[in-house]
């Protein structure tokens, strides 16, 4: 039996990593526990169509759109035009709303396009799938449409037709039944749905989509006792739960937009298909980029107004002192546009009142709102909507949870606070949190233009540029808002970096990635024709390490695409910079949170336990060189290798540092005026927690491989033996001196090695958690390399404890050399080896923004939550 302990460590995922799964499927018997569908979902009714006015009552409460809409008592009604049906829509599910322990709202279910087909006296809804496609004109066209016939997700007998033809249906059960295809009973991993204490909240049609809302219970059946649950389900807990699913029908443009093919090396979103009208050998993958529809009005001038620029409304629930920065955050992307020829591209305007236009909404998805939502959640996010069969980018919803602006605290405070004189003294003054805020704005804004994280960023500018006053007054301290590059914790005070020039801002990759997705090509009539001018602009990354993208096949090898990481380029020389402020950072920490007299200690409590979360996170950065490759995305035609190694001696120097600052003890966070004012005992487990954190990294199983495999293609790479015994002299380095004294930091360290040793010999893979990808499990098994390695090093240890312990100069030195040697006789001999002990190794996982599975438990000191978009989880094996 097995649980997850997690641990949020203030970083996210990068596009190359693992994904988290989704919850498992129910079994047969839960699935069946969901009230059967009403006929129609499979077999419609045979009744016959009535006269219009017997169905459509003048009790009707009507509202025109796309559809027209009928309200009658607790029942709906469409009415499509003719001229409606066999056109295909854009079906959007989102969780508006959630229960505790199942994600966030606002968080997607599902997307498929759609359409509503006329069959005699029966309309069905379809759904339309662009996975295969193929040129109508060829004849393989023939054999796609039969290997994806689009299939029928309901079907609604006619009630009745309009003067005009129209078919009217009743739509109630679309909404308000368990339709597999709409549901959330498999993200919350629920039983089944309640009808009974689930209803329609309102049905809204606009001239391009329908909006409709709808509040569903589901229950969850405890599993029988002594049942082992999946170990990561997650999902609700036992009993019952009530969301609010939001559903978007959007009518997607008669004319498509020509779309861009997307290219590894540069970072956007993507639609993608498999295209069997294609002259290869094989059925080719075609992907699209995700962007908007931006066209000239001037198609001959090099900078032009748009025809139809980008708006984004502000919400009106947004507090009135931040709209203004929330408008700068949006319009700070109106320089990029300039340099792809658009000319105020995109604009920030208040969403208008009631009073001004009683027809806006912010659920129309013909507008693009920035919500502020009144949640604990310390993050925000920003999602986009676009045409599978372009990418075309049709709507965009940004959310932004309140709490954001204490992480946004505590970042700033934590990484520039010994800079920034403002921010000495907590609350931070508005005009800073403003400027933060935009930050937050502009870097969400650009997921939904539709580019990625680039992770890779921070790592290309030389790392001494990035305390240079000038390179980062001109060229900012990372090269994208869109890497986890938060604040510029590299710099020193003496290097008298104006507090202006902290604060992330957009910057040249920012620029090219947005003139190379959206700048006309002329003369080109096809995506196919554009191919040639878009790998030569990719190709300026030769030249300019600044506008690389994170490396798609890199998994989490590449040391240089680290999330909240500043001046990676040398993580060594930027985390001993860090340090130093971390050190200063301590000293603040009292005055900062204790200024204002009668509040509690909450905010030094919180303050502490991320500094050293922040520390943690730093030396994890020099840790990711051990067994790294560096490398650079490239396609045909460029020269070099993808992937090249660091270099042996970079390696060891990594290990050497980490010796002397993670696994020394960091004594200047042990602080007595700070610890006894927030708990009583609780500062050497914290230490252990941090330094294990960088240890289990340290020593990861595909690290180890990498290491491995690189010494395997050239001896003069760092051997795997030689690395453990790095590992093991640096952590047991007081058994060489004349009079062997080990304090209790050092001990719980060695301790926590000893684990380590254990879960890498004696670990069953037969015994770990269910529902673990074949990709994590081979990570937690580990390579054959591993075990007989750590087997020899122990033996090692153990002779050296022996010779050690007449040298002890104190009995509790004493007891853990002999503790220390009788464990390692337990787990070399398998007939005494214990259960794996309670540090396993780490799992790095990327996923959705998501609480921890049912069951999980996180330690308060390290659940730091993730930022904006994706976040990193590791996931610690415990027994």
């Amino acid at each position: 039996m097995y649980r997850f302990l997690v641990s949020l460590l203030l970083s996210t995922c990068a596009a190359t990593a693992l994904r988290a799964q989704e919850p498992a499927e129910p079994p047969p018997a839960a699935a069946s526990a969901s009230p059967a569908l009403p006929a129609g979902r499979g077999a419609a009714a045979n009744a016959e169509p009535q006269p219009y006015e017997k169905v459509i009552t003048k009790d009707a409460k009507s509202k025109t759109g796309v559809f027209t809409v009928h309200e009658i008592k607790d029942k709906y009604y469409y009415e499509i035009p003719k001229d409606q049906l066999n056109k295909e829509f854009l079906w959007n599910t989102q969780i508006a709303k959630t229960t505790l322990g199942a994600g966030y709202g606002g968080q997607e279910l599902a997307s498929r396009v759609v359409k509503w087909e006329l069959n005699g006296n029966k309309v069905h809804l379809r759904s339309v799938d662009y996975q295969l496609v193929a040129d109508p004109q060829t004849p393989i066209a023939q054999a796609v449409r039969a290997a994806s016939n689009d299939t029928i997700l309901m079907t609604f007998p006619v009630a009745a037709f309009s003067q005009n033809g129209a078919p009217v249906i009743e739509v109630t059960r679309l909404f308000s039944a368990d339709v597999p295809e709409f549901s959330a009973r498999q993200r919350l991993n629920a039983t089944a749905m309640d009808a009974s204490r689930s209803y329609i909240e309102r049905v809204s049609p606009y001239p391009e989509n329908i909006e409709a809302v709808a509040t569903i219970t589901y229950t969850r059946t405890p599993p029988p006792a002594g049942a082992n649950a999946p170990a990561a389900a997650g999902g609700m807990r036992p009993g019952s739960a009530t969301v609010v699913l939001h559903h978007s029908m959007v009518k997607l443009p008669e004319k498509p937009m020509m779309p861009r093919v997307f290219d590894e090396r540069v970072g956007y979103f993507s639609e993608n298909m498999i295209d069997y009208s294609r002259q290869e050998h094989r059925s080719p993958r075609v992907r699209y980029i995700a962007r908007w529809r931006l066209e000239k009005k001037d198609p001959n001038a090099a900078v032009s107004e748009p025809v139809k620029p980008l708006v984004y409304y502000i919400d009106s629930a947004t507090p009135w002192k931040w709209r203004d920065w929330m408008k700068k955050g949006v319009e700070a992307w109106q320089v990029a546009f300039e340099a792809a020829g658009f000319k105020n591209a995109i604009v920030a305007k208040l969403a208008p009142t009631p009073e001004e236009d009683p027809d806006f909404s912010p659920e129309d998805v013909r507008y693009s709102v920035i919500r502020w939502l009144p949640s604990t959640t310390e993050n925000a996010s920003g999602p986009h909507i676009s045409d599978p069969r372009t990418g075309e980018i049709l709507n965009a919803d940004i959310q932004f949870y309140h709490n954001v602006m204490n992480l946004l605290r505590d970042w700033y405070f934590l990484q520039v606070g010994p800079l920034d004189p403002r921010a000495r003294t907590l609350p931070l003054p508005d005009d800073l949190m403003g400027r933060l805020l935009e930050f937050v704005v502009t870097h969400e804004v650009g997921h939904t233009l539709g580019l990625q994280h680039n992770m890779k960023a921070s790592s290309t500018y030389p790392q001494e540029k990035v305390h240079s006053a000038e390179w980062v007054h001109q060229m900012g301290a990372a090269p994208s808002i869109m890497d986890y590059a938060r604040f510029n914790y590299v710099a020193q005070p003496e290097d008298r970096i104006p507090v202006e020039d902290l604060t992330p801002r957009i910057g040249p990759y920012d620029i090219w990635a947005i003139k190379w997705g959206y700048t006309p090509i002329p003369g080109a009539k096809t995506a196919d024709e554009e191919k040639p001018a878009l790998n030569q602009w990719s190709r300026q990354q030769d030249t300019t390490p600044w506008y690389r993208f994170s490396t798609a096949a890199a998994a989490g090898s590449d040391p240089g695409e680290l999330t909240e990481a500043i001046g990676d380029a040398d993580a060594i020389q930027s985390t001993a910079l860090g340090l130093k402020n971390l050190q200063r950072v301590a000293k603040m920490l009292i005055p900062a949170t204790t200024a204002k007299a009668g509040e509690p200690f909450d905010d030094l409590a919180e303050l502490y336990g991320r500094m050293l979360g922040q520390w943690t996170l730093e030396m994890n950065h020099v840790t990711a060189i051990v067994g790294g490759f560096n490398s650079q995305q490239k396609h045909a035609g460029q020269d070099g290798l993808v992937f090249v190694a660091v270099p042996r001696d970079r390696q060891k120097l990594a290990v050497r540092f980490l010796q002397d600052n993670a696994f020394t003890p960091p004594m200047w966070a042990v602080d007595p005026q700070i610890l006894r004012r927030i708990q009583p005992v609780g500062v050497l487990s914290s230490i252990r927690n941090a330094q294990n954190s960088v240890l289990t990294n340290l020593l990861s199983s595909p690290r180890f491989n990498r290491l491995v495999e690189q010494e395997a293609l050239d001896r003069a790479f760092y051997a795997p033996s030689d690395f453990l015994a790095d590992v093991r002299k640096g952590i047991w380095k007081e058994l060489n001196a004349p009079q062997v004294r080990i304090g209790a930091y050092r001990r719980n360290l060695q301790r926590a090695y000893l684990d380590l040793a254990n879960t890498k010999i004696n670990a069953n893979p037969s015994a770990l958690p269910a529902g673990l990808s074949p990709e994590l499990a081979a990570q937690l098994a580990g390579s054959g390399e591993e075990r007989p390695l750590y087997r020899a090093e122990l033996k090692t240890l153990r002779a050296s404890l022996q010779a050690a312990i007449p040298k002890a100069a104190d009995r509790e030195t004493r007891a853990h050399l002999e503790a220390a040697r009788d464990q390692i006789a337990k787990i070399l001999d398998p007939r005494f080896a214990p259960a794996p002990a309670s540090a396993g190794p780490v799992l790095r996982i990327a996923m959705d923004a998501e609480p921890p599975p049912e069951g999980a438990e996180v330690d308060p000191l390290w659940a730091l939550p993730g930022p904006a978009g994706l976040c990193w989880r590791d996931y610690v094996i415990r027994p």
